[in-house]
């Protein structure tokens, strides 16, 4: 028997994987399944399950965290396939200093001129993308928010970039993460890039951190070659499957 119960805009479903139904995106139904949950019956079960909730025409996503070489047969049996890879990289701290001073976001000041920069840089993103003030103030009032490791860097009285990190205090050992780090499209070409991603590893390496990491696309070859040049190397790969159900 399938056992659910709701969370805000999330269904947990026997505490063994995540539904979502997204508000906006291209999906209509979002199931991911981390590390550690195993690629058998019963999971398929489940998963189908909740498939079996869809409507025909709506589509659906399902993410496997770290996913390995007999989770596309898995997927494909449930009737998805690959469509994109989000790569974790991470490297040892600390890293060199950055080049740039930065100064800690101030929640209420702060907020449009973020949504501005953030909205013009990833308007291409899924997740990052269209960011409204709902859902930045959602963040903000997650356990994991904390507005020292939220650093901006302005150039003339202008935001011209940003690094927001989060800290894991359950990894081992302890790592902390480059979370969202854009440069405004006004302010690129000027090697900004690299400074911003050590600032946010300079806070948290202050903090006593051994690791940093970050999530990239996998096809995102300038990105991959800039992380790379700072230190990072490809640690795992959470791939995203998807389906229009019928």
């Amino acid at each position: 028997m399938l056992v659910a119960r709701e969370i805000g805009a999330a269904t947990v479903v026997s505490m063994t994987f995540t539904v979502v139904r997204p508000a906006q995106g291209e999906f209509s139904w979002s199931i991911t399944v981390g590390p550690d949950q195993p690629r058998d019956d019963s999971t398929a079960d489940q998963i189908n399950a909740v498939l079996g909730q869809a409507k025909a025409g709506e589509s659906a996503q399902l993410w496997i965290e770290r996913a390995g070489p007999d989770d596309d047969a898995f997927a494909l049996g449930l009737g998805l396939a690959p469509y994109r890879d989000l790569w974790r990289m991470q490297r040892p701290l600390p890293a060199d200093r950055s080049s740039i001073a930065t100064r800690a976001f101030v929640p209420g000041a702060d907020d449009q001129e973020f949504l501005r920069v953030n909205n013009r840089a990833f308007h291409w993103h899924p997740e990052q993308g269209g960011m409204t003030a709902g859902d930045l103030a959602d963040r903000m009032d997650e356990e994991w928010f904390d507005a020292e490791g939220f650093r901006l860097y302005e150039q003339g009285g202008e935001l011209a970039g940003f690094c927001w990190t989060k800290v894991h205090p359950g990894e081992t050992p302890p790592g902390g993460e480059i979370y969202a780090i854009a440069v405004d499209p006004d302010f690129h070409g000027r090697g900004l890039g690299k400074p911003m991603t050590l600032a946010g590893l300079d806070h948290l390496a202050d903090l006593g951190l051994a690791v940093g990491f970050l999530y990239v696309e996998s096809d995102n070859d300038p990105a991959v070659a800039t992380y790379r040049s700072l230190g990072f190397d490809h640690h795992s790969t959470n791939r995203a499957y998807r389906m229009m159900v019928e």
